[in-house]
């Protein structure tokens, strides 16, 4: 591939990256808001939290394990274990929007000082999970293209981002859990 072709699907990839990047938060904010909700037909949407907990908790083993490898050196080891994160956290995300888009929120009925533990973590959460996509993507297209200087520089922000977002997503879970009425 020529040069001047490198640069514009660089161009091309970026621009989706941005688009996505805006787009996914504010899809999600719209679902969570929405007075009306998405009729699926059945009960199953209830189980997605669980479900969400379990691919969480699975996409931070696999970022420890990319943390590890990458400390090791060992390379393609690093690259399988961020690309299933990556690929958890695309079925988590889809799982989500489904969830919230066909099923009322659970309010959290936790008293006393866990109250406001819940909703600094759940706060948090939500302000890392909305700005998190942007770097993570970048930081993924850079290490697939083998970009590792810019990887390298991105992944200082990206990786403790995401880590918290999945760590803390299984903690706010754990919290709100007891209150699902399903």
């Amino acid at each position: 591939m020529s040069k001047p072709t490198l640069l514009e699907n660089e161009r091309k990839v970026k621009s989706w990256i941005i688009a996505i990047s805006v787009i996914i938060p504010i899809a999600v904010a719209v679902l969570l808001f929405m007075p009306a909700k998405v009729n699926v037909g059945s009960d199953w949407v209830y189980f997605l939290p669980h479900l969400n907990a379990v691919i969480n908790s699975a996409a931070t083993i696999a970022l420890l394990c990319g943390l590890y490898f990458i400390k090791t050196d060992n390379i393609p080891y690093h690259k399988a274990s961020m690309s299933v994160a990556f690929v958890l956290g695309a079925i988590f995300l889809v799982s989500y929007v489904i969830y919230h888009g066909a099923a009322d929120s659970t309010s959290f009925g936790g008293e006393g000082w866990i109250r406001p533990v819940y909703y600094v973590l759940l706060l948090t959460h939500i302000a890392f999970a909305a700005i998190a996509l942007f770097p993570i993507l970048f930081a993924y297209y850079y290490g697939y293209t083998d970009q590792r200087v810019k990887h390298r520089k991105l992944v200082k922000f990206a990786y403790p981002i995401w880590l918290y977002v999945t760590v803390t997503g299984v903690i706010v879970y754990l919290l709100i859990s007891p209150y699902y009425v399903h």
